[in-house]
């Protein structure tokens, strides 16, 4: 477990990764075979289905108890948040309302522009409301930062995000990410709506390939 302040002052106790060196469901213990992997290998699993389901609900309290008035709408970052967005957002103990982002940062080749187009531009009013980014993983946070941008113009009444991990790499956010999930290794992770090449989104787990 790591601690550290919250924007409340309040010192938040976030779970960490064990690392192991071969595939385990806790330690000492072989993974079984999973179907779901169609055969193809992963290391080890990094957080199980009930250590996540766990710190979803802790999530939830804390989006709660930091929202005791006001208009609140939680935006989903398609693709990689889905399942983390449908799960917390069910935790969450007080009037929301919900939808969905989908950006894109494009440029010329293999190279970003730095731009960050809005490919699903939800219709609903922004402006005078609590927003809420749920977003899957934090690593250089670099379309984060242009998203937030995008959305800060229309005037939301506040702005945070909450992840589900984050590789702590240092990034240009202005602002720390206000609610995490995990801090999460160095590592690629797959499984709970996070993807390689759109494989093993649907794992109920995050593991590391």
């Amino acid at each position: 477990m790591t601690s550290d302040s919250g924007e409340s002052g309040r010192a938040v106790t976030r779970p960490v990764a064990v690392v192991a060196s071969t595939a385990t469901t806790g330690p000492g213990h072989p993974a079984p075979p999973d179907p779901r992997l169609g055969g193809r290998p992963l290391r080890r699993v990094v957080f199980d289905e009930a250590t996540i389901a766990s710190r979803v609900r802790e999530l939830g309290a804390e989006i709660t108890d930091s929202y005791p008035d006001g208009e609140l709408l939680v935006l989903g970052l398609l693709k990689g948040s889905v399942i983390f967005f449908s799960d917390v957002v069910r935790t969450i103990q007080r009037p929301l309302q919900i939808d969905f982002l989908i950006a894109s940062s494009y440029g010329t080749g293999t190279e970003s522009s730095g731009d960050v187009r809005l490919v699903y531009d939800p219709d609903t009013r922004l402006d005078g409301r609590h927003i809420l980014v749920v977003e899957d993983i934090v690593d250089s946070g670099r379309t984060l930062i242009r998203l937030l941008d995008v959305i800060r113009r229309r005037r939301p009444r506040s702005l945070a995000v909450c992840a589900l991990l984050h590789k702590r790499i240092p990034t240009a956010l202005q602002e720390p990410v206000r609610f995490v999930g995990f801090d999460a290794p160095h590592e690629f992770l797959v499984g709970y709506g996070l993807d390689h090449a759109e494989d093993f989104r649907h794992l109920p787990y995050i593991g590391a390939i």
